[in-house]
């Protein structure tokens, strides 16, 4: 080995008690390898939100009682308030007894993620890893909801789980042809005779129903987004306060998250259960 290439392996070296990055990355960062399977900091906490929701389910469930006190009151003062809210969406009771379930699951598994990741630790504890002449800190967990892994593939469950309630509701060929309009293009050859007007108007249905085709995948889009985008800024707000100040300054702006957390889970969980219930109606001739 030459001299200048040992100069320059010690120049490419991290030093010692150099300065440590903290970068706020758009990405979940690999903790952990079990195989081939990566396990990232970000689904650590979505394990931990599912593991909080069933031991406090399988909790409350073991203490029902006929008269409701205590916790069993407030949730189904809580249950009661949800098919409130979620009748005003639909306008129908039956839909909403068949849409509430999967929607109040996204809810709470949103609202839980949400809220875990303000845990003191969560972003602030982990190791220190080296990245050729960076050493990058990478805490061990992260909000799940702040991934767009995450908030991504829950946007698709939400569109499509509208989907096939809309098949349910509607029958497989009355919501495909919302999208691929064949009806309407029927009807214009068996009416073009007697109503010469079908050669203007349904071209355009089948034009309007080709752009609602185009907004299903707009959906997921904006969900995720939406999603990921307030959380991570929040996240990313949270340790420009810090840095500034690591005591009392941050907790005006947590409490405020907290809001936010609780804000970005219902208009998630709402326009979930509105685009059920678009999907489970009727196209109107």
């Amino acid at each position: 080995m030459t001299e200048a290439t040992t100069n320059n392996q010690a120049e490419a070296a991290p030093q010692e008690g150099g300065e440590i990055i903290h970068e706020s990355t758009i990405f979940a960062e690999p903790v952990a390898h079990i195989g081939s399977f990566t396990i990232t900091n970000s689904l650590i906490m979505s394990w931990v939100t599912v593991l909080v929701l069933v031991v406090g389910f399988i909790l409350v469930g073991r203490r029902l009682r006929q008269t409701p006190k205590g916790l069993q009151n407030v949730f189904e003062i809580l249950l009661e308030e949800a098919l409130n809210l979620a009748d005003m969406v639909t306008g129908s009771r039956k839909k909403t007894e068949r849409f509430l379930p999967i929607t109040l699951a996204l809810f709470l598994f949103i609202l839980v993620n949400n809220w875990l990741g303000l845990l003191p630790g969560v972003g602030t504890i982990g190791m220190v890893e080296t990245h050729g002449t960076e050493r990058i800190f990478v805490p061990f967990l992260r909000g799940g909801t702040a991934d767009l892994n995450l908030t991504l593939a829950i946007a698709l469950f939400a569109v499509v789980m509208s989907h096939i309630m809309g098949v349910v509701m509607v029958g497989a060929w009355g919501h495909f042809n919302k999208f691929i309009n064949i009806n309407a293009f029927k009807d214009m050859l068996k009416k073009v005779r007697k109503e010469p007007m079908v050669l203007i108007v349904n071209p355009i249905k089948i034009f309007v129903s080709l752009i609602e085709l185009v907004g299903e995948f707009a959906k997921v889009a904006s969900l995720s987004l939406r999603l990921f985008g307030n959380i991570f800024a929040g996240e990313v707000l949270l340790a420009t306060m810090m840095s500034l100040m690591a005591f009392f300054l941050p907790l005006p702006f947590m409490f405020l998250e907290m809001i936010v957390g609780v804000v970005q889970a219902l208009v998630f969980a709402v326009l979930t259960l509105a685009f059920m219930s678009i999907a489970a109606t009727h196209e109107e001739h």
